[in-house]
């Protein structure tokens, strides 16, 4: 006869019993574990990434309490650059200073990094080839409507009154009509921010919704109000602050010091060995301005890399920008990691290296841009991180950057025609009308916005189609 199993009050007792105990320590080794790990299954953007962060760090493993996560979160919005991102490197700097956070911050990229390089070379080693041209032909539509589903997702949590709608169809316009530049159009929408926390502050008042991921089709649990407690945590609500992560002039100035000084010694590098006018140079200078204008996430600065990488640069085509986008939307890590595509793709196509060389001419382009665009987002971290959370909720620091958000609104719309354009009129606009790029299109916007299905598998509905669609004929021809 079996032995009777344990009393299921015993058990359930042993479980809450746990769940009141705090956690123990992490040690640096285990935390580099999931770090890692969270870089290779981040996917779906922002929302997707901040909802892993919390239900492992929050729910699971009681890293940190949902208060200080949300403290945390809050933060990383108010800067430029990928706030899922920050806000792991916020995590690993209070969990094990500074080494901690510059582990989980490069972790993060890294393996997005190492697979965009794969899939570039592939891109153009193979783009030729039927499959693959295939599957970027069904693609293309669906970035097309991810780009004015982006557009609909910030302007829903950004556009709270008739002015700001004022401000971000101003911005559509002299983008659209006059080629304003990127920078010159998030100037002057500070500047009336700033005005407007003096004149209006209740039109530049903070809305109750800031956090992006509530944005998205997916709420993810850290963006819901109020605060839920699922057991005591590591890094608890009344925790105090780490002596590390207290604000200190000495520790600001060094911090900067130590950012300013890489970024110097980078560029110093490529001066001596590319020249002032070399491509690496070049693309070293662009993506650190683009890195200190990515407010409302990657849509936001994708114009701006647009304006410089294909119009002026030229490093790359307008085609070649839309597949870039693709690529970045099928692979984990922060969605601005299209910047490493753009720098492969300039790098091979520049002959960085030589003709021989054009792979790892390409690998080393996308590395130098991934490092200069990456590299602010350590330094407001690691260095600003106090001294910005004092400032919280201050009008005439948060005024600035809602004007900025709504001109983006304006901003990101004129990409999404861009992308209209080149996927509807392949020929150019009065040309030859692509009725089945059409037609993947307007399926793809129903899915987003009637049916609120993610990322992943829209884009492979949408490959299977225009792959379907281009082997067909192919066959016949």
């Amino acid at each position: 006869m079996s032995t009777p199993a344990a009393p299921r009050p015993a058990a359930e007792a042993a479980a809450k019993a746990a769940a009141k105990a705090a956690p123990t320590a992490v040690s640096f080794s285990e935390a580099l574990r999931f770090w890692l790990k969270l870089g290779f299954i981040g996917f779906g953007g922002p929302a997707g990434q901040i909802a892993i962060m919390h239900s492992e760090l929050v729910e699971r493993r009681r890293w940190i309490s949902e208060r200080r996560f949300l403290h945390a979160l809050n933060y990383c919005m108010v800067l430029p650059g990928p706030e899922a991102q920050q806000l792991a490197t916020y995590i690993g700097w209070l969990l094990h200073r500074t080494w901690g956070g510059i582990a989980a911050g490069v972790l993060f990229v890294l393996p997005s990094l190492a697979i965009l390089i794969a899939l570039s070379w592939i891109y153009l080693r193979f783009g030729d080839v039927p499959v693959v041209a295939g599957i970027f032909y069904g693609i293309k539509p669906a970035v097309t409507a991810l780009a004015l589903h982006a557009a609909h997702r910030i302007g829903t949590r950004a556009l709270r009154n008739r002015w700001l709608w004022c401000i971000a169809a101003a911005a559509f316009v002299a983008i659209y009509f006059f080629d304003t530049p990127f920078p010159a159009i998030v100037l002057a929408a500070a500047l009336i921010g700033l005005a407007g926390a003096r004149l209006a502050p209740a039109v530049f008042a903070p809305g109750a919704n800031l956090d992006p991921a509530a944005s998205s089709g997916n709420v993810d649990p850290a963006a819901r109000s109020g605060s839920k407690s699922y057991g005591p945590a590591l890094i608890d609500d009344h925790t105090p602050t780490p002596q590390h992560a207290r604000a200190s002039r000495s520790r600001l100035l060094w911090v900067l010091g130590i950012g300013i000084g890489l970024w110097l010694v980078g560029m110093a590098v490529l001066l001596a060995t590319q020249g002032l006018d070399g491509t690496l140079t070049q693309m070293a200078w662009f993506f650190t301005k683009a890195a200190l204008l990515t407010f409302g996430g990657a849509y936001a600065v994708l114009p701006y890399v647009y304006q410089g990488a294909v119009e002026h640069h030229q490093w790359i085509s307008g085609p070649q920008m839309i597949d870039g986008l693709a690529l970045g939307e099928t692979t984990p890590g922060p969605l601005i990691m299209v910047v490493a595509f753009v720098g492969f793709v300039g790098g091979w196509l520049k002959q960085v290296l030589g003709p021989d060389a054009l792979f790892l001419g390409g690998a080393l382009a996308a590395v130098v841009v991934t490092f200069f665009t990456f590299l602010p987002s350590f330094v407001f971290i690691l260095a600003g991180g106090p001294l910005v959370e004092a400032t919280h909720g201050r009008l005439a620091f948060t005024a600035p950057l809602t004007a900025v958000t709504a001109a983006v609104v304006g901003v990101i719309v004129n990409l999404a025609l861009f992308f209209a354009a080149h996927v509807l009129w392949p020929d150019g606009v009065g040309g030859r009308f692509d009725a089945v790029a059409a037609l993947i299109a307007a399926a793809a916007a129903v899915a987003l916005f009637r049916f609120k299905v993610g990322v992943l598998p829209l884009l492979a509905a949408c490959a299977a189609a225009g792959l379907t669609v281009t082997l067909r004929g192919h066959w016949l021809l």
